[in-house]
């Protein structure tokens, strides 16, 4: 898979340093996988979550940080939707364009 945007990741860990190990672990991971399907993705991040629209949640060092990413099969690409923190996701609506909830 083809990351895009995974400067995004980057600079997130750079504010948070405690997250640095685990998002480096996740792009390894994403580098290396050619997914097909959710079952896929299921199998190298077993904590995943689909939630529509291509979009998936990963839960990062513990369920501490969470990243939304869009995640195109065919051309093999994911979009980095989101990255942040427990709290800062749940102030977000990931279904409807990452819009923060009132």
């Amino acid at each position: 898979m083809r990351i895009i945007t995974p400067s995004t990741l980057y600079h997130f860990a750079q504010k948070h340093n405690d997250a640095d190990v685990a998002l480096r672990e996740w792009v390894k991971k994403v580098n290396k996988a050619q997914w097909q399907c959710f079952a896929d993705i299921k199998a190298t991040f077993n904590s995943v979550d689909s939630i529509g629209n291509s979009r998936f949640i990963f839960n990062i060092k513990g369920n501490n940080y969470r990243i939304v990413a869009k995640v195109l099969f065919i051309p093999q690409m994911v979009y980095i939707r989101f990255v942040g923190t427990h709290s800062d996701y749940d102030k977000i609506d990931c279904k409807n364009n990452l819009r923060k909830l009132r």
